[in-house]
């Protein structure tokens, strides 16, 4: 074989490669959740859009909330939108903020606290210091995962309210929203970690107890965290994703449909299909 035509062929190679490295169906991102009702809706719409408008495949990373930090923190991870500040997660900016970037908000308005069913006869944590609203709950506060920072924010508050009688069940969101849903069905008394946005507030009369200390703090946010480089390497994703801005009601639309039986990714589809002009503002810019 010829030395000219030795180089063509190497030539043709090295082009084939390079446009396959290039190529956005080639592309990978991994986004880091945790399993709330809320980062399942959110997080699945973030991986159809990214797969169906963009090209890119999703590997979805399920991680308790200090993992999923720390994921994106070390570059184990490309991206979550899931960060729940400035209090919820407080402890996780402090200890990681200096290695993630802050792509911006995605949601306003969220609200963390104790809730209970609104049928029940009290309104602040201090009405749970009352022996009998204790007994009748078997002095009991049903949380989820352990290591979640409303976790963290209810271990200070029973230490705040003098709640040192009851116990902080660790379990799951899902677990916890069952237990909700068995008592509400039975016009039981429960107090659990509540939050919103989240289907059981559109399924459930609920209200939060007041808070007198806040503890929890006022409306927080949930930010768009991705790893340090994810700009320089994906221009389009971390665009997209620094773009990505919906509202409680968006969101709730989504859970709804999953608590309903739908399958996230289904919900997830059946919500982008149907609300094409927001995502178009969504990836407004992106080189499709």
């Amino acid at each position: 074989m010829k030395l000219s035509q030795l180089g063509l062929i190497m030539l043709l190679m090295m082009v084939v490669v390079i446009s396959g490295c290039s190529s956005k169906d080639n592309s990978s991102v991994k986004l880091a959740y945790v399993a709330w009702d809320s980062e399942i809706a959110s997080t699945n719409v973030v991986k159809e859009v990214l797969e169906s408008k963009l090209g890119v495949t999703v590997e979805m990373l399920q991680v308790d909330a200090g993992p999923m930090w720390a994921g994106i923190a070390d570059g184990s991870a490309d991206a979550m939108v899931a960060a729940w500040l400035p209090g919820t997660h407080a402890s996780y900016l402090e200890k990681y903020g200096n290695d993630v970037v802050d792509a911006g908000v995605n949601l306003d308005g969220t609200k963390t606290g104790l809730a209970v069913p609104a049928y029940m006869d009290i309104n602040s944590i201090e009405d749970l210091n009352n022996p009998e609203v204790a007994a009748s709950l078997d002095n009991m506060i049903i949380g989820i995962e352990p290591g979640a920072g409303i976790m963290t924010s209810t271990e200070t508050a029973v230490e705040a309210y003098g709640l040192s009688d009851y116990t902080l069940l660790e379990s799951s969101s899902a677990a916890m929203a069952q237990e909700l849903q068995k008592a509400f069905d039975n016009n039981e008394p429960i107090v659990v970690t509540g939050w919103t946005p989240h289907w059981m507030f559109a399924n459930m009369d609920l209200k939060y107890l007041d808070d007198p200390k806040n503890v929890y703090g006022g409306a927080e946010q949930i930010h768009t965290m991705v790893r340090k480089g994810l700009k320089d390497d994906m221009p389009d994703v971390y665009l997209f994703l620094s773009q990505f801005k919906w509202t409680a009601d968006d969101m709730a639309q989504v859970m709804v449909k999953i608590q309903g039986g739908q399958s996230p990714e289904e919900a997830a589809k059946d919500w982008v299909d149907n609300n094409e002009a927001k995502v178009n503002e969504w990836i407004t810019g992106v080189n499709l």
